[in-house]
């Protein structure tokens, strides 16, 4: 019984996984590239400025995927990284 419940646990984990990144990942690139396309205001006299939240905002989701990018694939190259590098990251031992 212990082992079932350990695998459904496990699978849980997955599950909420693969959600978090298969669903807020790409929607956080998106509104980054939402923002940052609207982050030139035309005045009326037709000047070209920029909207500084809206860089801001657009900045701060693309970072956010990056990061996310990058911490995924450390994640999968752990056992690489720990083996042959001597590297410990997210508890590899």
């Amino acid at each position: 019984m212990s082992t079932l419940l350990t695998h459904l646990r496990a699978l849980l984990d997955v599950t909420l996984a693969a959600l978090a990144l298969g669903a807020a990942v790409p929607m956080l690139f998106a509104l980054g590239v939402r923002w940052w396309s609207g982050a030139e205001v035309t005045d009326p006299d037709g000047t070209v400025r920029r909207n500084p939240v809206a860089v801001a905002a657009a900045c701060f989701c693309l970072l956010i995927v990056v990061t996310v990018v990058v911490a995924g694939v450390l994640f999968v190259a752990k056992g690489f990284l720990s083996d042959r590098l001597g590297i410990h990251l997210f508890g590899e031992s």
